[in-house]
């Protein structure tokens, strides 16, 4: 039976210890991503501060808008192409649902890049907008934030299907349009003619360092506590080894007093 136990709690030991260095290893991934965090807060910073440029200056020959350009300022002119609208379904902005209107502009040089023209709040539980603001006629000018194409892993959502989609995502959307587009995509900060009023703004980024400090803590402190309580076991087990030793021990017969004495007397 000592046996037995002895193989429980070599199992369970292992079983905690493997649970700790699991544990470790989390805390160590959350504050790798901490860091990264604050890299990529870095890049958002240096292009929200950057000035405007063409497009084709900030990304390049390739077209494609990599994390290195979210959030830089771009300055497109072109006509838009209404025919090939994109309505994205089930969009939020602030907690509230509800649809972006998302539109190829066509450059001069036949290139054509994609427009978020804004949001459109859902009325009850409209399935589509009641009503998408007319694209202006002629040529625009678009002052926008840059942003790279979404994706949602394993998902289609980002190709377009019945004038719909979930994703903005530039290569998936240029096999259904027919277009070359940038890899990427623009929101609106000013338009020339003015973009219609009824569509809703977008917010800037979240440039914060987020919850992942506190999860690496977290993470640490559970590995802490399965450790601590590896250490309390086993010192329970310990004591519990000694009681059935000392339980063990044949108990010594209680001679009565004055027992030795009468053994030596020479009149009995």
């Amino acid at each position: 039976m000592g046996r037995l136990m002895n193989v429980r709690w070599i199992a369970a030991a292992l079983a905690v210890l493997v649970l700790a260095g699991v544990c470790v290893q989390l805390g160590r991934w959350q504050f790798h991503r901490l860091d990264e965090r604050k890299a990529r807060n870095d890049v958002t910073r240096a292009n929200l501060a950057a000035p405007p440029a063409s497009i084709d200056q900030i990304v390049g020959a390739d077209g494609v808008v990599g994390d290195q350009h979210a959030w830089r300022t771009a300055v497109v002119t072109g006509r838009y192409d209404a025919s090939k609208q994109i309505v994205l379904r089930y969009r939020n902005v602030n907690d509230r649902p509800g649809f972006e209107i998302v539109t190829p502009l066509v450059l001069p040089d036949g290139k054509a890049v994609l427009v978020d023209r804004g949001f459109l709040t859902r009325q009850g539980a409209e399935l589509a907008p009641g009503h998408v603001p007319a694209v202006p006629s002629g040529e625009v000018t678009i002052t926008g934030r840059l942003r790279r194409s979404e994706r949602g892993g394993s998902t289609t959502g980002g190709t377009p299907d019945n004038g719909t989609a979930r994703l903005i995502n530039g290569p998936d959307f240029a096999k259904v349009l027919n277009l070359n587009l940038y890899d990427g995509y623009l929101t609106i900060d000013k338009q020339e003619p003015a973009n219609d009023a009824a569509f809703g703004a977008f917010p800037g980024p979240e440039i914060d360092d987020g919850p992942h400090f506190f999860y690496g803590l977290q993470w640490f402190f559970f590995a802490l506590l399965a450790l601590g309580g590896l250490v309390y076991f086993s010192r329970q087990e310990v004591r519990g080894d000694k009681s059935e030793d000392d339980a063990a021990e044949p108990a010594r017969p209680e001679v009565p007093a004055g027992a030795a004495d009468r053994g030596l007397r020479a009149d009995r």
